[in-house]
């Protein structure tokens, strides 16, 4: 019963995505900060982390993004299939990521956060760089309007 939209109107907007990868123990999953940019999805890493050695043993993944708004109705999923690889960490990059979802004002940024979490600098930093090998999207935004959608392609 839903709708395709332009993937623009989630890859854009500072919202949570969910990295899906294969382990000998079954799928996990990780949600993750994410910049699209030249035709891939660029999610933060570290060398050591869980899944970059995923990623490396079996590059399969999936990605999904939702913007949801309960109060205006709006529901969009986005979902990203195909193999990603792990690339060392591209500083111009991550500090618009950052950009993304902490702001332009680099001085409001939380210092310890930086530091500790989100180092730009870091040695062991790598990106996760999906170049999506097949895409659907889906916009159910009719759950509190009936059949006439609250969000429509575009807005």
């Amino acid at each position: 019963m839903g709708q395709s939209f332009d993937p623009e109107a989630v890859l854009t907007a500072p919202l949570m995505a969910n990295l899906a990868t294969m382990s000998a123990d079954g799928p996990r999953n990780a949600p993750v900060w994410f910049i699209w940019e030249d035709g891939a999805l660029w999610m933060l890493a570290n060398k050591t982390g869980s899944s970059v050695k995923r990623l490396q043993d079996d590059p399969r993944c999936a990605v999904e993004i939702v913007r949801f708004e309960n109060d205006t109705g709006i529901l969009l999923h986005l979902g990203l299939r195909g193999r990603a690889e792990v690339v060392p960490m591209d500083a111009a990059r991550f500090r618009r990521l950052l950009t993304k979802y902490l702001g332009s004002d680099e001085a409001a940024w939380n210092p310890w956060f930086i530091e500790n979490v989100a180092r730009i600098e870091d040695p062991d930093g790598r990106m996760i760089r999906l170049v999506p090998e097949s895409y659907f999207s889906n916009n159910v935004s009719f759950f509190r309007t009936g059949p006439e959608f609250a969000w429509k392609d575009g807005d």
